[in-house]
């Protein structure tokens, strides 16, 4: 089988139309989405082999060894590479990029990201060839709801994902940070209920963009904008604001996408799409075009064609809630040790399902199993929403894939 190196990355500028839903009093009160023009996006591309798509890869890990390491490698061996220097210039990490790493911060125990993956793979973007000179943000946002205690997110849980139980997302910060590296936390929970307005038109304050309208999908797409401790003021949508020039740096702001595997009692299983929810604001949405109701009809799709697509998804699978999620309590966890990553969210979410969350859910009494199927098409399915999402990156002229067909499986650095 033929292997080439990662072909340049393709800069898309989508164009999106979405029509009124027909009939009914509800669909009156949605507006019709006008044509937008999505953010320009740097979507990695592989030569791979004909009818190949997209490329998924697998390793052992418990978070705290050199499985980033071992993932890393396996992915540059075969084409993606990971570093952007001057010998891979379509790397996915440039020496002085600001990266958001969006995890999971909304529950404790097992059902967020766990850190020391974080650390992990934080480690590796420091440990650029060129050495990293920009910065890295851990975000989420728990949407100041639902997690264990009602209040949404934390990165000072109590009992977090870890080998060690008492290490947070923000001790991990704290340890980057006080060895004089560029690391920060930004909850989003704290201004998830802020409505404000782009840098570009003057507004400085932290909170979240909300689009007026309603799209097809049922979605009034929202993201946040910030400015982290270090000075940076970010918009999720359009990249690094710079007010000396009054312009967007969008091409060095790159986001990993980190969830971590889990069942959920609504959507059957939340994953990398589903981790999407965690950019946009619930709270302004609620009473039109609320996004968590939108997951239902597409609409994780639809944010992230108009807000930004991330470079990397990394899946958290060293411990796994196969039932009761997404709260995932020490007790109901099944510890799988892997880690898993890819380009495309959609054939990541479809792998790492099929074959590692919907057997160990199968092995509950009376569990979910059937209905996490990613191949399933009847309403109330894992997979009939996610092909409503998927739809909408396929009407963007943005690639992805759920045919396991088109899949390049790479597991410990060797095809499968």
């Amino acid at each position: 089988m033929k292997r080439t190196k990662l072909a340049i990355g393709i800069t898309i500028v989508t164009i999106v139309a979405f029509a009124l839903l027909s009939g009914g009093c509800a669909d009156q009160q949605r507006a019709v989405a006008p044509m937008v023009s999505a953010p320009v996006q740097n979507i990695p591309v592989f030569e791979l082999p004909d009818g190949l798509v997209s490329a998924v890869f697998v390793e052992n890990s418990d978070g705290a060894d050199d499985g980033v390491v071992r993932l890393i490698q396996s992915m540059q061996n075969h084409g993606l590479e990971f570093y952007q220097t001057l010998a891979a210039p379509h790397g996915l990490i440039a020496a002085n990029d600001v990266v958001l790493l969006k995890i999971n911060a909304q529950w404790d125990q097992r059902g967020g990201t766990n850190t020391d993956l974080i650390r992990s793979v934080i480690q590796e973007i420091l440990n650029h060839p060129d050495g990293f000179a920009g910065e890295i943000i851990v975000a989420d946002n728990g949407q100041a709801q639902f997690g264990p205690f009602g209040h949404g997110g934390s990165f000072e849980w109590a009992l977090n994902n870890a080998i060690d139980q008492s290490q947070s997302t923000m001790d991990v910060i704290r340890y980057f940070r006080g060895a004089g590296h560029r690391v920060t936390g930004v909850l989003w929970d704290e201004f998830t209920r802020n409505r404000v307005q782009e840098f570009s038109a003057g507004d400085m304050r932290d909170g979240f963009i909300v689009e007026d309208f309603v799209h097809s999908t049922g979605i009034a797409v929202s993201y946040p904008k910030f400015t982290t401790e270090f000075g940076t003021h970010i918009s999720f949508r359009y990249g690094i604001w710079d007010p000396a020039i009054q312009a967007y740096n969008s091409d060095a702001f790159k986001v990993i996408n980190m969830p971590v595997l889990k069942s959920h009692f609504l959507l059957q299983v939340t994953a990398a799409v589903k981790n999407y929810m965690g950019v946009p604001s619930d709270q302004l949405t609620r009473n039109r075009g609320r996004a968590h109701d939108s997951v239902f009809t597409g609409g994780m799709g639809t944010l992230m064609v108009h807000t930004r697509l991330p470079v990397l998804n990394i899946t958290d699978m060293i411990w796994v809630g196969p039932d009761r999620g997404p709260r995932v309590n020490f007790n109901a966890a099944v510890q799988v040790n892997k880690i898993a990553a890819s380009t495309d969210a959609f054939a990541l979410d479809y792998w790492t399902t099929r074959y590692v969350l919907i057997p160990e859910a199968a092995r509950v009494p009376g569990g979910r199993a059937p209905a996490m199927d990613p191949a399933g098409t009847e309403p109330g399915t894992f997979g009939h929403w996610m092909r409503l999402s998927i739809d909408e990156l396929h009407r963007a002229g943005i690639t992805a894939t759920m045919n396991p067909a088109e899949m390049l499986i790479v597991q410990n650095g060797t095809i499968h």
